[in-house]
């Protein structure tokens, strides 16, 4: 763990150091595994799932037909000319259909030529179609976006963007197959967000950044942050009495599964703030560590005081970036209160935003702290002894002092060799 092949001059850390570091993270480890284990979906709620009623199959549209769209009521609205007709679809077995084009409201457009998803009802009646135009297909698009992505990111990153790639990868894996399921099936959200967000955070974090002391102080860094965050928003939700349910998707979860959706805002707060503790907390604590490799005479408090100086100039930017996320996917909510006119204090007070402003205010705190926490446990790590003010040369005074070099010889030796008098002038001058 002392070797930092990720940053080459990095000295490597103290035995004690070492010691004292695996001595906390291998019980991390350890009862992060376990309860991985204990807590791992068993798959009763895709057993107990009933088959869906349609299919999805994938087609091409061979041909459109535009139709005069219907006349509406004045206070309906009119659907779009190009949504008014029908459209011949090759199905995926060769069947050729001719379907309706959707015209409700927010529609999409279809043309020829365009990939497209069908809804297939097998026992539908005589007389209904058994195909339904639902929406375009995307698969290859969206393949084509990853295979750039990661293109991108390996050509930029190398090695390291190969073992990012595998630890988003790893990421996925642990929310499709642990994080969601498991918050299905019943088990508590928060715990099952803290167990999750603890084994990607040692699993990705080590395998993107290598097994370094600057790492594992890091990994440190950042359970202590998701600590704090833990805490403070369990009682910024008690405080302001939000339980959650804001939307329709919270409202079925809680009627239809009996799902806790307080510990499910807990536990996607939670999972949220680990993707920006992982940035600071690296950050932080590699810039420690080359900050100590660059200056070895540097103790704790130079050390923290530089640190904290990169982390505050790195925290200014992210909180800007935090709230502006936020307020990009709240974007169409924001709108909605502005056509209604409604006062300020009204819509701040309503559960959907002010359960936004507690995220965001809650994961800011978060996100201060780990900066402090983390400057902290790498430089008490990476320093070695903290020196005075004024480090002066030691002083040798048994140590005999050479003799002055005589100024004429100094002189006729710092001649060159070309302008020294020859041994015949010599003779003439003493005669």
């Amino acid at each position: 763990m002392g070797a930092n092949h990720a940053h080459g001059t990095a000295a490597p850390a103290s035995r004690r150091a070492v010691v004292a570091t695996l001595a906390v993270l291998l019980p991390l480890a350890v009862a992060t595994l376990a309860a991985l284990v204990w807590l791992w979906p068993d798959g009763r709620t895709e057993a107990a799932q009933e088959p869906p009623a349609f299919q999805r199959v994938t087609g091409t549209i061979t041909a459109v037909t535009l139709e005069a769209c219907p006349e509406t009521p004045p206070e309906s609205p009119k659907p779009h000319p190009a949504t008014c007709g029908t459209a011949t679809v090759a199905v995926g077995d060769g069947e050729n259909v001719t379907l309706p084009l959707p015209s409700g409201p927010g529609s999409q457009r279809f043309a020829a030529g365009d990939e497209i998803v069908l809804l297939h009802h097998p026992e539908a009646e005589p007389g209904t179609p058994a195909y339904q135009i639902s929406d375009h297909d995307r698969a290859s698009t969206l393949w084509l976006f990853g295979a750039a992505f990661a293109l991108a990111v390996i050509a930029f990153g190398r090695w390291r963007g190969v073992t990012a790639l595998v630890g988003l990868a790893i990421t996925f894996v642990l929310l499709l197959t642990f994080v969601i399921p498991g918050i299905l099936e019943g088990r508590p959200p928060m715990l099952v967000a803290i167990v999750g967000a603890a084994a990607i955070m040692l699993t990705v974090l080590f395998l993107t950044h290598g097994f370094t002391q600057a790492t594992a102080m890091a990994v440190l860094g950042t359970l202590a942050s998701l600590t704090v965050t833990g805490v403070l928003s369990y009682a910024a939700l008690g405080v302001a009495r939000l339980n959650g349910i804001t939307d329709d998707s919270s409202f079925t979860l809680d009627m239809s599964l009996s799902i806790d959706t307080q510990g499910l805002l807990l536990a996607s707060i939670i999972i949220g703030a680990l993707g920006v503790l992982d940035d600071v907390t690296v950050t932080q604590s590699v810039t420690v560590a080359e900050l100590a490799a660059a200056n070895p005479t540097y103790g704790f408090r130079r050390l923290y005081r530089a640190g904290s100086r990169v982390g505050r100039a790195h925290i200014a930017s992210v909180i800007n970036t935090i709230i502006l996320a936020y307020a990009g996917a709240s974007l169409p909510l924001l709108l909605l209160f502005s056509i209604g006119e409604q006062p300020l204090g009204e819509v701040l007070t309503t559960p959907v935003i002010a359960q936004e402003i507690a995220r965001s205010v809650v994961g800011t705190l978060g996100l201060i702290s780990a900066v402090p926490i983390t400057t902290a446990l790498a430089a008490l790590v990476a320093a070695r002894r903290d020196p005075p003010e004024e480090p002066h040369a030691p002083h040798a005074p048994h140590a005999p002092a050479e003799p002055p070099m005589p100024a004429a010889r100094h002189r006729r030796s710092a001649q060159p060799s070309s302008t020294l008098p020859s041994t015949r002038s010599l003779r003439r001058a003493r005669s």
